[in-house]
């Protein structure tokens, strides 16, 4: 597993369409084989801030396997208003350091 984190700074003006885009994004993450969860926060200090977190099955299932199919298009579509508000888009590989309750 890999997880992506995007950050993006999006001004108040902005943020519920940009929520809504996401939950309209967000069936063709639920839809695609490759994508095992995701979670959308907001920084409660600054308000303009989010960060989505993803879970894919790999690197590769997300730049080859998701970005070539057909639930990349609808979900490009909803989010390309937001594109450039993008200020981090990166992935990560977890480490044996963690704790849950």
């Amino acid at each position: 597993m890999i997880v992506e984190y995007i950050r993006y700074t999006i001004d108040a003006g902005r943020a519920t369409d940009f929520l809504i885009a996401y939950e309209t994004a967000a069936k063709s993450l639920r839809d695609s084989s490759h994508c095992l969860g995701y979670e959308l926060t907001r920084c409660t200090e600054a308000s303009e801030s989010f960060i989505l977190r993803i879970e894919w099955d790999s690197e590769e299932g997300h730049l080859k396997g998701f970005r070539t199919s057909p639930e990349f298009k609808p979900f490009l579509q909803a989010i390309r208003p937001y594109v450039q508000d993008i200020a981090e888009m990166r992935h990560y590989e977890l480490t044996p350091i963690r704790w849950t309750r």
